[in-house]
């Protein structure tokens, strides 16, 4: 194998040649993580036949230029892929690859250049799909916490200091409660001047808009515990390619490095020697068509087919307590705590079901619907699913929230979806269904006066009332014992 380092087009590029005469298919991989923490990945590649290559996108660590997120990777992956394909070492073929932003820069470069410069597969693992479906959840509420420790991170400078925020927290914990959010640079120390502008995007949906017109093989991959584990799902059930591969383990965004609490051995996955195996067969044009892939259902030892879906079942839920609640979004409900106050005025609505009788398979999105009121004129409501094991250990399962402005008092009907599971439920299990007006600090608090959270300055209580007999928790539930999907059968197939 021979590495050295070039400027395409500016910017630094590792590259791992083969040993051999070649020519050979090409993997690229376009990061703003350094591309120097990518060497053994390139020499697994190039042990396995590929021309790899790993780029710093525009702005970072040894490429110059001005760094912004998500502008410049359609241009910059494309000229590069161009470069790539005029080598002698290149048979032409190439594999746009990335886990996290890197997926973003596979998926821009397939989706959004000229023909001449697509890849021919991708790899997209865990995919951050662009600005809004990284700040924003679905429903358009802003993700404080994971966006304040990227931006602290990785923004506008042209290396990272991964911790920044973790630091920062331990001088000052109650960083994040400062008011406002637009100023949070400041109390970090440095300049961030792209921060404001962050909580400006809300469109989402423009590389997905994309997809249903993709001419390559996908393998999307992700994690049940990942934030953009809804988004691995929908670029995959979206994609128009030839063929689509999913791969979903009981992970977080870490992927198999970071196994959940419901992960088994038997989830244990080599994604290294997967990648190869699928990228052989799709750039052979060996896969089969349309949509396939292998899920890993938590709390088991099993992998079933990524089709696979329950029928939603309403699980019977009773009131504990707080029909009534207050929302202060001074004593917000923390998103990092699930113990629940025993004492005091409630903070939010406590239901829970009776232990399952047998174990239970929930595979799919879970929502919650019900009839409530909110006292100001803007309410958050964040819904939130935890088991309780016999043993009495609480896990969270999901977590969703939606942003609703009606006049003040008046009761409004609507459904919370609160995410995908796949997980098995052992017996004897009850399900804690948390109703409340904050989840924070992983979203931003709603201040309840109608102003914009980002950048409001004063907070208000909001009265909630809860129809504790309208919720209904609706769960995917598997009706039979699900059939096996092996990954390493499944996603070359």
């Amino acid at each position: 194998m021979t590495p050295f380092t070039v400027a395409v087009e500016g910017l630094a590029t590792d590259i791992h040649l083969p040993d051999g005469d070649g020519p050979f298919p090409a993997v690229l991989v376009r990061t703003p993580y350094d591309r120097t923490r990518h060497r053994a990945e390139l020499r697994g590649w190039a042990r396995r036949g590929f021309a790899a290559l790993v780029q710093d996108v525009r702005g970072r660590h040894a490429s110059p230029g001005e760094w912004h997120p998500y502008e410049n990777e359609t241009a910059d992956g494309a000229a590069t892929a161009r470069w790539i394909r005029r080598q002698p070492w290149n048979d032409g073929r190439l594999v746009a690859a990335g886990a996290s932003y890197a997926a973003h820069c596979a998926l821009a470069l397939a989706l959004g250049a000229p023909a001449d410069a697509r890849p021919d597969a991708v790899i997209a693992a865990v995919p951050a799909l662009g600005t809004a479906e990284t700040a924003r959840e679905p429903s358009g509420v802003e993700r404080l916490l994971a966006r304040a420790g990227w931006w602290a991170a990785h923004g506008d400078r042209p290396d990272s200091d991964d911790n920044a925020l973790d630091k920062a927290l331990a001088a000052d914990p109650g960083l994040l409660t400062r008011l406002p959010l637009t100023a949070l640079p400041d109390r970090l120390g440095r300049s961030l001047p792209s921060w404001p502008g962050l909580w400006r995007h809300r469109e989402r949906g423009r590389l997905l808009s994309g997809a249903e017109y993709a001419g390559m093989p996908l393998l999307a991959v992700g994690g049940h515990h990942d934030h953009f584990a809804e988004d691995t799902v929908t670029l995959w059930r979206h994609w128009g390619g030839p063929s689509a591969r999913l791969l979903l383990g009981p992970w977080g965004h870490g992927l198999v490095a970071e196994p959940g609490p419901d992960a088994d051995p038997a989830h244990r996955v080599s994604l290294g020697e997967l990648y190869v195996r699928w990228a052989r067969r799709a750039l052979a044009g060996d896969l089969a068509a349309g949509r396939r892939g292998a899920v890993g259902l938590g709390g088991s030892t099993l992998w079933i087919p990524a089709d696979a879906e329950g029928e939603p079942r309403s699980q019977n839920v009773r009131l504990l307590h707080g029909s009534s609640f207050t929302a202060d979004p001074q004593r917000p409900v923390s998103s990092e705590d699930l113990a629940v106050p025993t004492d005091g005025p409630p903070d939010r609505c406590l239901l829970v079901t009776p232990p399952l009788p047998r174990p239970l398979d929930v595979v799919g999105p879970v929502e919650v619907r019900m009839r409530a009121t909110a006292h100001t004129p803007s309410a958050d409501w964040a819904v939130r699913l935890v088991s309780l094991t016999p043993e009495g250990v609480a896990r969270r399962l999901a977590v969703g929230i939606v942003r609703r402005e009606e006049p003040p008092g008046r009761q409004a009907e609507f459904t919370v979806g609160i995410g995908r599971l796949a997980r098995r439920l052992p017996a004897g299990t009850r399900l804690r269904l948390e109703i409340a007006g904050h989840h924070f600090p992983a979203n931003a608090r709603n201040p309840h006066t109608g102003d914009d959270p980002v950048t409001a300055t004063r907070l208000l209580p909001s009265r909630r009332e809860v129809d504790a007999g309208s919720v209904a928790l609706r769960l995917p539930v598997l009706l039979s014992r699900p059939t096996p999907a092996h990954p390493a059968e499944e996603i070359p197939r």
